[in-house]
């Protein structure tokens, strides 16, 4: 009963325009005032929050991917894999798809990989023909691949709230992204070659191929140098954060010289603006976490799971829905905030692997990323082509039926996320 009481007043609060961090606080004040806690224990909690040194990597990453974006790199590296593969069937939209790939594992955002990616590529793709709503959800559902590919800003959050290892976190989001990026390429060619009517791109030579790639190098050796920096310990997911910023600042104000003053200072007030929307949720996600284990609501909720659900399956679609439930209210960083405290003591209970259970709640919290009504990345993509927010939505199903797919196929094999790990 108290469980429901807490997601009424919670959605309540949602529902006449608190923002999330403010509701998530205001709970959790509550709810330590009414069971006779002090009222201290909310400013201790946020303190002991806010000084963990690997959510320094939250603003440098964002900066970074702001930096980029600011800089045009997308357009370099869109325009370096479409000199590749553009003649392929459906060859834009493969391109679409390794861009974002590449991107995402510079950037480790959603957002960013969309907007960036999108503006490039939802112009040209539309001139050539492609059915729009496609596009759209081609471009949203690409983003995705922000906060699944390492470096990811979701799996560093999950990594600071279970403290398991964000190096191993990353790495086992290595074999799930490829794989969504598969499934995503061979859907786009498959739809593109029987359900579209578009133009083809002509063949471009060897000389355009070198001189697109050479133009789009720096980038590429930019995620090279974070993730072979993190992977070989050479430095921390923090460490590979700084140094990210200032190769970017190298790469688009010296190597590019795209990157202008007006530029660099827009890049640093979105990052700032966003960098303080997040720590004002972790601090109010912080909040309510500690009130509701003071409660015990995260042992009861695991003890009733193991009760009424007694097969790991069982479990697992339980999450999923559950999940997919609060990704129509949260976005992903509450959903991760709020939900992994609730849900991993019950996956533990049934020998889920940590590891293995965070990579499968971001496969879940990127489904949310694009079903309404707060989906991030369909309204990224609704502002950047100027479109309706029904077809971007609509354009998504294909492409969240895949999501599902994917963790589907996690659950069968779980290798696919814990054999990189598990043998490095």
């Amino acid at each position: 009963m108290t469980v429901v009481i807490i997601l009424i007043a919670l959605f309540a609060l949602l529902l006449i325009g608190v923002p999330v961090a403010f509701s998530l606080g205001m709970i959790g004040l509550s709810m330590l005032y009414l069971g006779g806690f002090s009222p201290l224990m909310a400013p201790q909690a946020m303190l002991s929050t806010m000084d963990g040194f690997i959510l320094l990597a939250v603003p440098l990453f964002l900066l970074m991917s702001n930096i980029l974006l600011k800089g045009g790199v997308g357009r370099d590296l869109f325009a370096a894999v479409q000199a590749w593969v553009g003649h392929w069937p459906g060859g834009m939209a493969v391109a679409t798809i390794i861009s974002c790939g590449i991107f995402a594992a510079i950037s480790g955002s959603s957002v960013a990989t969309a907007a960036t990616i999108g503006t490039v590529a939802a112009p040209e793709m539309i001139s050539r023909g492609y059915n729009k709503r496609f596009v759209y959800g081609l471009l949203a559902a690409g983003g995705t691949l922000g906060i699944l590919i390492p470096p990811s800003i979701p799996l560093i959050i999950y990594g600071f709230v279970t403290e398991e290892s964000v190096i191993a976190l990353f790495l086992a989001g290595i074999g799930p992204g490829l794989g969504l990026i598969a499934l995503f390429i061979i859907y786009s060619v498959v739809s593109a070659r029987f359900l579209q009517s578009y133009t083809p791109v002509p063949a471009a030579s060897w000389a355009e191929r070198w001189a697109a790639t050479l133009r789009a190098a720096p980038s590429v050796v930019l995620a090279a140098v974070i993730l072979g920096g993190i992977y070989s310990g050479a430095f921390t997911p923090t460490e590979a954060a700084a140094i990210g910023f200032a190769v970017a600042l190298i790469i688009t104000g010296v190597i590019l010289r795209s990157l202008t003053w007006a530029k660099l200072w827009e890049a640093m007030v979105e990052a700032m603006s966003t960098t303080v929307a997040i720590l004002l949720i972790i601090a109010g996600a912080k909040i309510f976490g500690k009130a509701i284990t003071l409660y015990r609501i995260p042992q009861d909720i695991s003890t009733f799971l193991a009760d009424w659900v007694t097969t790991p399956l069982g479990l697992i679609l339980v999450v999923s829905v559950v999940l997919l439930l609060m990704g129509l209210v949260f976005e992903a960083l509450s959903m991760v905030l709020i939900m992994t405290p609730v849900l991993l003591p019950a996956a533990m209970a049934m020998r889920f692997d940590p590891i293995w259970f965070g990579i499968y709640m971001v496969i879940m919290v990127e489904c949310a990323l694009i079903t309404p009504p707060v989906g991030l990345n369909l309204y990224v993509i609704q502002s950047v082509t100027k479109s309706k927010l029904g077809d971007v939505a609509r354009g998504t199903l294909p492409f969240l039926l895949l999501m599902l797919l994917m963790a589907a196929f996690l659950y069968i094999w779980p290798d696919l996320a814990l054999y990189i790990p598990f043998k490095l």
